[in-house]
C-alpha cells in the first residue's frame, strides 16, 4: 500500500466526512476553503494522487468530475502510519521502505495513538539481552522522561539516536546496553535527548 502524505490524508479525510455528512461529494473549491489555499489545482493534485492510490475513484459526468469512496477506504481504515524517529531513518543505504512512514494495523498499537509513536531502525545487537537484534523495527513512545532501567531510545549530543537503558549517575546519563559485549556510554545529562521509550519490536521475517 503506497503511503499517504499528510495532506493528502485531510484531503481523504475531509472528503470522507463529507459525504457521510451530507450524501454527496464536496466540490474542488469547497475542499480547498477547508484546506485554506486558494488553488484547486493544488487540490487536483492531491485528488490524482488519491486515486492512484485505489483510495477514490473521479467520475467524469456532463464535463465534469464526480468523486466516489473505493472500497480500499475499510483497509485504510484498519491501517496507520508511524513516523520514523528522525522523520526518516537517515542512512545512505536505506532501501525505500525505509524513507516512508511505517504503515501498521491499529489493532498492534493498543492503547496508543500513532502520533504518540515513532519507529527505529535497529542497527546493532547491543540490546541482544532484551531480544532486540540488528534490522528489528523497534517501536518507541515519544516521552521526554524515563525511569532506571527503562530501554530508551536516546539521541547524543544532537547527532547519533542508541537504544539502551536508561540509568542516572549524579550529574550524569549512563546508557547500558544488556549485551556486554557493548560499551556503557555515560554523558552529562544536558548531552542526552530523550526520544522515548522502547514499547515492543517488530522483526523482518526470514
Amino acid at each position: 500500500m503506497q503511503t499517504r502524505t499528510k495532506r493528502q490524508k485531510q484531503v481523504y479525510d475531509y472528503i470522507k466526512q463529507y459525504i457521510e455528512k451530507h450524501g454527496y461529494e464536496p466540490s474542488y473549491q469547497q475542499i480547498a476553503w477547508h484546506l485554506g489555499v486558494r488553488s484547486k489545482a493544488g487540490v487536483a493534485k492531491h485528488i490524482a494522487a488519491l486515486e492512484s492510490q485505489g483510495l477514490i475513484h473521479r467520475r467524469n459526468e456532463n464535463g465534469s468530475f464526480n468523486l466516489e469512496l473505493t472500497n480500499n477506504q475499510v483497509l485504510s481504515d484498519a491501517v496507520c502510519e508511524i513516523e520514523w524517529i528522525d522523520g526518516k531513518t537517515v542512512r545512505d543505504d536505506a532501501e525505500a521502505w525505509q524513507t516512508v512512514p511505517l504503515i501498521l494495523p491499529k489493532f498492534m498499537l493498543g492503547y496508543f495513538l500513532p502520533e504518540n509513536l515513532c519507529a527505529y531502525l535497529v542497527r546493532n545487537d547491543a540490546m541482544s539481552g532484551d531480544e532486540i537484534y540488528e534490522g528489528d523495527v523497534a517501536i518507541i513512545e515519544r516521552r521526554s522522561f524515563a525511569r532506571d532501567g527503562d530501554i530508551v531510545a536516546a539521541e547524543i549530543n544532537s547527532k547519533q539516536t542508541v537504544l539502551k537503558k536508561y540509568y542516572r549517575a549524579g550529574a550524569d546519563i549512563e546508557l547500558r546496553p544488556s549485551n556486554f559485549e557493548y560499551d556503557t556510554l555515560r554523558f552529562a545529562a544536558d548531552k542526552i535527548a530523550l526520544r522515548g521509550i522502547f514499547r515492543g519490536v517488530l522483526r523482518p521475517l526470514g
